[in-house]
């Protein structure tokens, strides 16, 4: 499981009109989510994502599969690559819900995410 794809982010500037775009462009179906500002649990036929608000600069993030968070983040820092303090939804309810997430840059400075989905999935 660990590095495959697992979950995808989008940020957008008003979370309501890039559901009604991304609904319409991909048929994609939104629920609420755990985000401040309106965000969405994003469901499509094989990745899941999210989807939230006032972020009007943000690029998609990617996060990849990791089978114990921790352990990676300590992979991550020992490569040289470094390890963002951003509260990604760490709260129990959410971590229950959809995983814990983290994000991260290689050595390089590239951002990317590590997702640890809940147990059960």
């Amino acid at each position: 499981m660990a590095g495959e794809l697992s979950f995808f982010e989008l940020g957008a500037g008003d979370s309501e009109q890039a559901r009604t775009f991304f609904a319409g462009l991909f048929g994609w179906s939104f629920e609420p989510g755990p985000s401040d500002g309106g965000g969405y649990a994003i469901r499509t036929p094989n990745v899941p994502g999210g989807l939230h608000g006032n972020d009007p600069g943000a690029r998609p993030y990617l996060f990849f599969a990791v089978d114990d968070m921790e352990t990676a983040l300590a992979r991550v820092r020992a490569l040289g690559g470094s390890v963002d303090d951003t509260d990604l939804g760490s709260g129990e309810e959410s971590v229950a819900r959809f995983g814990a997430f983290r994000l991260c840059h290689d050595d390089q400075g590239t951002p990317f995410g590590l997702h640890q989905p809940p147990p059960g999935r």
